[in-house]
C-alpha cells in the first residue's frame, strides 16, 4: 500500500491502520448480487396476462459521496490522543499523528508518489510541499480541506 495511501485510510476510515480508535467513515461493503433464478426444461413457461402498463418511475438520482472533513477528523484524533503536534504544516507530525513511519524513507516514497520534483533531501522545502500536497490530494479523494491547509 503507497503511503498516500495510508494517510487517506487513516482519515476516512477505508481499512484505515488506526483500527477502531479512529474517527473516519468506513465504505460500507456493497450487498452479494442476488442468484440468478433457476429454471428447468421440463416445466412450460407461463403464459403473460394482458396488464395495463404503469409508468416507469424514473429511478432517482445517486447521492453524492459524502465528504470527510479533513481538519475535523485530524483535531479529533489529535484531541483524543492528547497530542499537541503540529500536523497543519508538518508532514512529519501529520504522519506521526496517524501512527504512521515518518522517516526519511517514506517522506521521500510519499515525494515520488505525489510527484514532488526537487531534491529528496528531507528539507524543510520538500516537508513543506508534502503537506500541502497531501492535503490537495486528500481533497481530490473526497476531503473537505480549508485553504489555509493547501495553498
Amino acid at each position: 500500500m503507497s503511503i498516500f495511501s495510508k494517510i487517506k485510510s487513516a482519515i476516512f476510515g477505508e481499512h484505515g491502520p488506526l483500527g477502531s480508535g479512529h474517527f473516519g467513515t468506513p465504505k460500507a461493503d456493497a450487498p452479494a448480487p442476488a442468484p440468478a433464478p433457476q429454471t428447468t426444461a421440463a416445466q412450460p413457461a407461463p403464459t403473460p396476462t394482458p396488464t395495463t402498463a404503469a409508468p416507469t418511475p424514473q429511478a432517482a438520482p445517486a447521492a453524492p459521496a459524502q465528504s470527510v472533513d479533513v481538519e475535523a477528523v485530524l483535531s479529533g484524533i489529535a484531541s483524543k490522543k492528547g497530542s499537541d503536534l503540529n500536523w497543519r504544516t508538518s508532514i512529519v507530525d501529520l504522519m506521526k499523528l496517524l501512527d504512521l513511519d515518518s522517516s526519511l524513507d517514506n517522506r521521500k516514497e510519499l515525494a515520488t508518489e505525489l510527484g514532488y520534483t526537487g531534491a529528496k533531501d528531507g528539507s524543510a522545502e520538500m516537508n513543506m510541499w508534502l503537506i500541502k500536497a497531501v492535503m490537495r490530494e486528500l481533497e481530490k479523494n473526497g476531503g473537505t480541506v480549508p485553504a489555509n491547509l493547501k495553498d
